[in-house]
């Protein structure tokens, strides 16, 4: 027995984990279905595209509504690592915006506004360059400007100011409109993930253990109180006990799928699979936030990207740049720059982001011109299309049944619109005119709004941010009570984004990582 479980390695899951440690008194264990983050793609942070493949994320298939029948994101994925999304993701440290916080209050989540939420975001933080009421130092997660600049990336910010985004020197300062870099999880010139920063050195602690390779396949309750799991450890089958606490930070798919697998949520839904009822909590699944980003694709007139490095003799040379010195293309995310800009959608903050990538055929599903290429994404920030989730089967093996309901909003359509529109007018710009050869894709001729919605219906996906699943409120639809534990059930909670009440305007890494913090100080209080 243990005083604490923490089910999932994720971002949360890490901090969680860490900081609970730090308590001599207690004991913590820590089991992620995934394996340890020994993969050197995970490390090096160009080859962060390389994570994509093998069996580091798992992918759902997604059941299509009338409105996302024709989107192109057919499926959903989970990382499936120690480090979660932080081991796999492209390493850009958004928070989202201060007004992200102050309608999570809005929804429910009392005591998590921007001013309550910052020293949290501060205290996780190892800021290379920034030292001020916004960015803490010292932290444990390393937070640097980019390492490597490419030169075509200084021009599409030329291209942006010409285009009337003003600079931005630092997106988390509490101002997110304009164009800057982007600030990334990397220290030293290698991937600063939550296993890294938090995991690795807590790990020397003796009142800490780490189990990879093993499934949690249900929470086991008595009497009303969570008191261990039952887990799959290759072929074997067994329950470990909690004396204290089972935190659940398997990420917004595969908490609300435990939780239900366990006998909490719907009841209805529940009985209809066979599923005995723990506890009737309707909210569980509900409320499934996600971002849907579009990409545009443009052939360049020479080698003017990273598409250079597709030589052998090319990557041999950064590779050894690398090695020898950790500097070079090698530390770079290919990503390094972007802007955050207001749609018609929106009239007082900006709701599409923009990354420019100095390459092509980086991110699945993007189309890939001949020769030499760059790529523009821009993300819908701020939807309000909802879905949700459930189960299939009792069976811990059958993955959940998932209804995204992409862009079943109207207004969630025209933002993308605007967003295509603003992007190749940035594209157009005379700061790129002279590297850019023609337009791969779109590429046909956009007349009308019908043609720019026919166009992201086609090739829109999913930006893997899901959230708010498990949210939390006080409202009868909340899971989490606004300090994150399972309402009308003792002894468990939920620490991750399932937890946010409505997706953030950005990334989800840092904010997650930031409820990670949060949670764990909520149970040490506890303690006292």
């Amino acid at each position: 027995m243990v005083d604490f479980i923490v089910v999932g390695g994720g971002s949360a899951g890490c901090v969680v984990a860490s900081r609970l440690s730090e308590n001599p008194d207690v004991s913590v264990l820590l089991l992620e279905q995934g394996p340890r983050d020994n993969s050197p793609y995970i490390h090096m942070p160009v080859t962060y595209y390389k994570t994509a493949q093998g069996n580091l994320l798992q992918r759902f298939e997604q059941v299509r509504s009338e409105a996302d029948k024709h989107l192109g994101a057919q499926t959903m994925v989970q990382p499936r690592v120690l480090g979660g999304g932080s081991s796999v993701n492209a390493m850009l440290y958004i928070r989202g915006a201060p007004d992200d916080y102050e309608r999570w209050v809005e929804q429910g989540a009392t005591g998590w506004s921007y001013k309550e939420v910052l020293p949290f975001f501060k205290r996780s933080e190892d800021n290379d360059r920034l030292s001020n009421e916004a960015h803490g130092e010292g932290g444990p997660l390393g937070v640097s400007d980019p390492c490597y600049v490419h030169p075509l990336s200084r021009s599409w910010l030329k291209a942006c100011q010409e285009a009337g985004l003003a600079f931005n020197a630092d997106f988390n300062s509490g101002e997110q409109a304009g164009c800057g870099f982007y600030q990334l999880t990397i220290r030293n010139a290698r991937r600063s993930s939550a296993a890294v920063a938090f995991l690795k050195p807590a790990q020397r602690r003796s009142n800490l253990k780490v189990r990879t390779d093993c499934r949690v396949l249900r929470i086991v309750f008595k009497q009303g109180r969570a008191v261990g799991v039952e887990i799959a450890d290759g072929q074997r089958t067994s329950t470990i006990y909690a004396d204290r606490e089972v935190i659940i930070s398997a990420g917004a798919i595969n908490s609300p799928h435990l939780l239900m697998l366990s006998g909490v949520g719907p009841a209805a839904h529940l009985r209809s699979c066979g599923v005995d009822v723990v506890h009737d909590l309707p909210g569980v699944g509900q409320n499934l936030c996600d971002h849907v980003d579009i990409y545009m694709t443009y052939q360049l007139s020479g080698p003017y990207s990273y598409d250079r490095y597709k030589s052998p003799l090319w990557q041999s040379w950064a590779g050894l740049e690398y090695l020898l010195f950790r500097r070079g293309p090698v530390t770079s995310n290919v990503m390094d720059s972007g802007a955050f800009w207001s749609s018609s959608q929106s009239t007082d903050r900006p709701d599409i982001q923009y990354i420019f990538l100095c390459g092509s055929g980086i991110e699945s599903g993007a189309p890939v011109p001949g020769g030499f290429g760059c790529t523009l994404n821009a993300t819908h920030i701020r939807p309000k299309s909802r879905g949700w989730l459930g189960l299939r089967s009792s069976d811990p093996a059958q993955p959940p049944h998932i209804v995204p309901n992409y862009l079943s909003e109207p207004s969630d359509l025209g933002c993308l619109v605007e967003a295509v529109q603003r992007g190749q007018e940035i594209m157009s710009q005379k700061a790129l005119s002279k590297y850019i050869e023609r337009e791969h894709m779109p590429g046909k001729q956009l007349m009308t709004k019908a043609d720019y919605e026919q166009y992201i219906r086609q090739y829109a996906q999913s930006s893997l941010h899901p959230s708010g699943t498990c949210r939390m409120g006080t409202d009868d639809l909340a899971v989490l009570d606004p300090e994150l534990r399972v309402r009308g059930l003792d002894g468990l909670r939920v620490i991750d984004a399932s937890a946010m009440p409505s997706v953030v305007s950005g990334n989800t890494n840092a904010p997650t990582i930031m409820i990670g913090e949060r949670g764990a100080d909520f149970i040490l209080r506890s303690l006292t």
